[in-house]
């Protein structure tokens, strides 16, 4: 018999974060426990608004599960009986270290991931006025920086930031909120200032317009790609995906969004939301597959969670034991 816990967690972070379309002051998440032979495994996810969802919401998917969860259900079964998202996100993760803590494996083991290493990640410049995110970026960890754009002082704010870190590698990330009529300018430009990709310049569905981008600067699809059936239509227009295991609904299917990328000749980037070690540490094994990772959601936080991950000069370590996998 499997006993499920579901609670709901609100981490104040050190300082506010801002993007194109608003800010918060704290993380909301929601964390499963899964309990089966005196192990525990445990997932965590963040309802995410711009996905139409809620801490309340996410708490009711799973709860809608409690019958078949504690029957039981596994990972595959899983896949079909909720939807991608933070929900299934939360309870995929909690599967994955029950079994990693049930048989004494490391779940990159059980996932056929090579052995985890130090991955290099990004650490995000939050949205402001040009000269707050140079001065920003004077005092960020590591080498690259991902930069939060949407408005008409965009290229200003890279060039500032350029001009502050000449040698840091640039990702720009508008959030869908790029002026278009910017766009060819910046783009063109963007080499020249340190940029190694744009991240999800125009909203999801408005991809087409990057059919004319100029063809300087590599594209990533972040909003506009959630699971893997839409990776082969994105291959046409982007360059590389950004997988979230809160957009893709856990472990089990970023895995599979990852491989499909690969097929398609699609660059990968791992992403997160803003939260803590819990909710970062699966997407550290995955980082192992990508080209670039943006895991930095921690850093964010006043507190983090016990046994939380280490983070050195813009490196994250893979998580111990102790906290997940």
């Amino acid at each position: 018999m499997i006993t499920l816990s579901v609670e709901t967690v609100s981490s104040p972070l050190a300082r506010r974060f801002s993007i194109s379309r608003g800010a918060k002051t704290s993380a909301e998440t929601v964390r499963v426990t899964l309990e089966q032979d005196g192990k525990r495994g445990r997932g965590e996810c963040v309802p995410y608004g711009r996905y139409d969802e809620t801490v309340d919401s996410v708490t009711a998917q799973i709860e809608n599960q409690r019958v078949a969860l504690e029957k039981g259900m596994n990972r595959q079964a899983l896949q079909a009986a909720m939807p991608a998202g933070a929900a299934r996100c939360a309870v995929d993760c909690a599967m994955w270290d029950l079994e990693a803590k049930r048989f004494g494996k490391p779940v990159w083991t059980l996932a056929g991931l090579p052995e985890p290493a130090p991955l290099e990640t990004a650490v995000t410049i939050v949205l402001d006025n040009p000269a707050s995110m140079a001065e920003a970026a004077k005092d960020a960890p590591g080498t690259l920086l991902k930069l939060k754009l949407g408005g008409p002082e965009d290229l200003a704010r890279v060039e500032a930031v350029h001009e502050a870190r000449p040698e840091a590698k640039l990702i720009l990330d508008a959030n869908e909120a790029l002026d278009g009529g910017l766009f060819p300018e910046i783009a063109r430009k963007a080499a020249g200032l340190g940029v190694v990709l744009i991240e999800q310049p125009f909203p999801a569905g408005q991809d087409a317009y990057l059919r004319k981008r100029p063809p300087v600067i590599a594209v990533c699809a972040d909003e506009s790609v959630h699971t893997t059936e839409q990776i082969q239509d994105l291959a046409q227009l982007y360059d590389a995906v950004n997988i979230k295991l809160d957009k893709a609904g856990g472990l089990t299917e970023a895995l599979a969004m990852a491989r499909e990328a690969k097929k398609a000749g699609l660059g990968i980037m791992v992403g997160c939301m803003v939260a803590g070690s819990l909710s970062m540490a699966p997407a550290v094994l995955l980082g192992q597959l990508a080209d670039a990772v943006d895991l930095d959601g921690p850093l964010w936080l006043a507190e983090d969670i016990a046994n939380g991950l280490r983070y050195e000069n813009g490196l994250v370590y893979p998580p111990e034991t102790a906290l997940w996998g």
